[in-house]
């Protein structure tokens, strides 16, 4: 269930609002377990033309990453164009509400028990994957640095811990299985040749359909 908010955590707002911009509004999730998750919303400014959201509290405790030193605290980020219709309250309409769902998700995968999400990891939605929402066939999820922050938003130092920030790029199935058969830098590297980046677009080309790699 998703509900509007007020707060998140302060080191967290401070760190966003220096690289992104102004947190407009906050959604708060419990489909994280126990992990009392906020989203927060920027919105498109003339500097930076896009909404983006980001997971705050995801790293309110470590994921069992299976080496140290992995990342163990995470916060996860997807970046909408700016005609995506958000709002304080969040839309009914699956059309414009899927990311905020799907971040919500991820973001209680990472706490299941011995579940952690590192970079490069492939999601599906479901076995076999469903699309996200009808307005798109894409479900499946990588997660990768974002291509469209400042490098300098990648990590976030406290003196407890050091958070980092992921995106979430969504694939079609025929990506998904890409990915997974030939690997995460085949993958990417097809994403970036398609000039893709993780700016969410529910009816981009498909990189991996034969098609568009012979005549795209």
């Amino acid at each position: 269930m998703i509900t509007s908010a007020t707060s998140i955590p302060s080191d967290i707002e401070t760190h966003i609002e220096k690289h992104l911009g102004a947190i407009a509004n906050v959604y708060r999730s419990k489909e994280g377990g126990s992990t009392d998750l906020r989203i927060g919303h920027v919105l498109p400014t003339d500097t930076r033309p896009v909404h983006t959201l980001v997971t705050c509290g995801m790293s309110g405790r470590p994921m069992s990453v299976p080496k140290p030193d992995m990342p163990a605290y995470m916060e996860l980020m997807m970046t909408l164009p700016r005609e995506w219709k958000l709002g304080a309250e969040l839309p009914e309409d699956e059309r414009w509400s899927w990311p905020v769902h799907l971040l919500a998700k991820l973001a209680g995968r990472a706490h299941e028990e011995g579940g952690w999400l590192g970079w490069g990891h492939l999601i599906p939605n479901g076995d076999p994957p469903q699309p996200y929402a009808h307005s798109t066939k894409q479900c499946a999820s990588l997660i990768v640095p974002s291509l469209l922050v400042p490098t300098a938003f990648y990590e976030l130092a406290t003196p407890q811990k050091t958070i980092v920030f992921y995106a979430v790029v969504p694939l079609y199935k025929e990506e998904y299985d890409l990915g997974r058969r030939s690997g995460t830098d085949a993958l990417f590297t097809r994403l970036i040749d398609g000039d893709v980046n993780d700016v969410i677009d529910p009816n981009r080309r498909n990189v991996a359909r034969k098609r568009f790699w012979l005549f795209g």
